[in-house]
C-alpha cells in the first residue's frame, strides 16, 4: 500500500489525520519507541505544514500570541 502524499489529501482527511495525531501525541511521547516518536513527529510536521500552506490567513486568537498571553494588548 502506498502512503497518500500530504498535498493530495482532501481537506476533511487532512483535518481528521491532524486530530488523530494531536490526540495520540502524549501517549506516543510517554510510551512510544524512539522510532515511533520520530515518525509521529515527522508526520505531524508534514500535516501541520500542509494545513498552514492551505490556510495562511487562518484566524489567530490574540490570546494565543506572546503579547496576548502576557496581557499586553
Amino acid at each position: 500500500m502506498t502512503a497518500t502524499r500530504t498535498e493530495d489529501l482532501a481537506e476533511t482527511d487532512l483535518i481528521r489525520e491532524l486530530e488523530h495525531l494531536h490526540r495520540t501525541r502524549h501517549e506516543t511521547f510517554l510510551h512510544g519507541a524512539p522510532q515511533a516518536l520520530r515518525e509521529h513527529s515527522n508526520r505531524t510536521g508534514e500535516l501541520e505544514g500542509e494545513y498552514l500552506r492551505r490556510h495562511p490567513e487562518r484566524e489567530v486568537d490574540p490570546a494565543r500570541t506572546r503579547s496576548g498571553a502576557r496581557g499586553e494588548g
